[in-house]
């Protein structure tokens, strides 16, 4: 896959939310991550389970020094790639915590792309409510091109048409 020309300015902060040590999401969140590195694209990892961040509105939610790194590594990036899980039809609470967290300050008219882990395939619209709210309340700009993993895939390596279908989607996300 060939970089775009914007790419060495691109910033790419790649966030995974799931909480699960087996996560498939925090293994498509690490084979993006390398193929970044190989394209030369900078890129940064926000782990959400080595950086727990306690529920907004909370008064901890405010003076977390977890809320801080997150806050530190979103506002710096150009390009934020979402590593979730989908639950009952959609993503998991950490992910919508982690926005709301956030807030414009931080998500503010960046491009957003997203991989997606769920346990069939009858659930693949589900990011749609998250991407709105990002586009609506954030301004952020939505890759219309997503990967979507069923729990049929359970190995290290993506088969070769899910391979193909990232590298259009760190394509699209880079184009922007």
């Amino acid at each position: 896959m060939p970089a775009d020309p914007a790419a060495p300015s691109a910033h790419v902060l790649i966030a995974a939310t799931s909480l699960s040590g087996k996560s498939r999401s925090q293994r498509l969140a690490r084979l993006a991550a390398a193929k970044l590195q190989a394209l030369g694209v900078a890129h940064t990892f926000l782990d959400l389970r080595e950086h727990p961040l306690p529920f907004a509105g909370s008064k901890a939610g405010w003076s977390d020094p977890n809320v801080g790194v997150a806050r530190e590594r979103t506002t710096a990036a150009t390009h934020v790639l979402f590593a979730v899980p989908v639950y009952n039809y959609d993503v998991n609470s950490v992910a919508k915590n982690y926005i709301e967290l956030m807030g414009e300050d931080a998500f503010g008219g960046k491009t957003v792309g997203f991989l997606v882990s769920a346990g069939g395939g009858g659930s693949y619209m589900s990011i749609l409510g998250f991407a709105n709210s990002l586009m609506l309340d954030f301004r952020c700009w939505i890759v219309p091109r997503f990967l979507y993993v069923a729990k049929d895939w359970e190995g290290e390596a993506l088969p070769a048409e899910l391979d193909e279908r990232m590298d259009g989607l760190l394509r699209d996300l880079l184009s922007r």
